[in-house]
């Protein structure tokens, strides 16, 4: 059985439709995916009815923004949450408004320099999507100003930029106690990932393990071989669900569906730490 557990759509970062992603997906030879929007559930009912209709299971998620206390950027997965729970609503209303103000503000520094305005990044936005610099991203590209993505990511949007903005975001131990309170299964995404800028510390890592996070995402392109081993040997030693995925974004990255995989094994103990009653999928 083939499983992604993290991919975007147009709710937030991507570039397909909800249910573009499922037929994608379906295309690729997957069994079941998950959808991960940036602080979003919008897409799952669309994305979870066309999975079904196309034969495919469907794991509802979500990637919710963090920053731990000595400013490091975590990316937590959060799958088979209440998506109604207010508390966690709270939170992520808070970061889609700080990544607006953020994004704005980044489009305002790069017009002094090049011919950029925000109704250009607005024309990559889906209908109420969480705003992030991929957006940015794609209107440098549309302008010219910039060849791809990935390029503007290495070089005027990195966090080394002039152009760069930081936004407030909840700390990892924050959100993954807002999951488990919403009964949903905490997994830290991409979580050694240095081409991403520094990661977490080990007492970072211990931080969010004391506070119940279920899982690391081992199988992605972006943590390198030596650090995979690091993780495999911190999910052995604390019992935590090994996950492997694309994150998939269509068009705005070079990621694969199905290029990382997790296994049967790993779907079944997330499922069975899951305690809102929202379940997956299946066809």
């Amino acid at each position: 059985m083939r499983i992604d557990l993290h991919t975007h759509s147009i709710a937030s970062d991507g570039t397909e439709t909800p249910a573009d992603v499922a037929r994608s997906a379906q295309a690729a030879g997957l069994d079941v995916f998950a959808l991960t929007d940036h602080d979003t559930t919008a897409g799952w009912q669309e994305a979870g009815d066309t999975a079904v209709e196309l034969g495919i299971a469907f794991v509802p998620g979500m990637e919710i923004t963090c920053t731990t206390s000595n400013g490091v950027s975590v990316h937590m997965l959060s799958y088979l949450h209440d998506p109604t729970h207010q508390p966690l609503l709270t939170a992520l209303e808070s970061s889609r408004s700080g990544r607006l103000t953020r994004a704005r503000r980044m489009v305002e520094l790069l017009a002094v320099d090049y011919d950029i305005t925000w109704e250009d990044v607005e024309r990559h936005m889906g209908e109420d999507a969480t705003v992030g610099r991929p957006h940015i991203a794609d209107a440098l590209v549309e302008l010219g100003i910039i060849s791809n993505r990935s390029a503007a990511f290495s070089d005027i949007l990195s966090g080394r930029s002039p152009y760069y903005v930081r936004h407030t975001t909840i700390d990892p131990v924050e959100a993954i106690n807002l999951v488990r309170a919403a009964g949903g299964v905490p997994v830290c995404a991409h979580p050694m990932a240095p081409t991403r800028g520094r990661i977490p510390t080990t007492a970072d890592f211990d931080a969010m393990i004391d506070a119940g996070l279920a899982g690391l995402e081992v199988a992605h392109r972006d943590n390198p071989d030596e650090t995979r081993a690091i993780l495999m040997q911190m999910a052995t030693d604390h019992d935590l669900i090994v996950t492997g995925s694309s994150d998939y974004h269509g068009k705005g990255k070079p990621n694969v569906l199905g290029e990382n995989s997790t296994s049967v094994q790993s779907l079944t103990r997330i499922n069975e730490q899951a305690t809102s009653g929202v379940e997956v999928r299946w066809p």
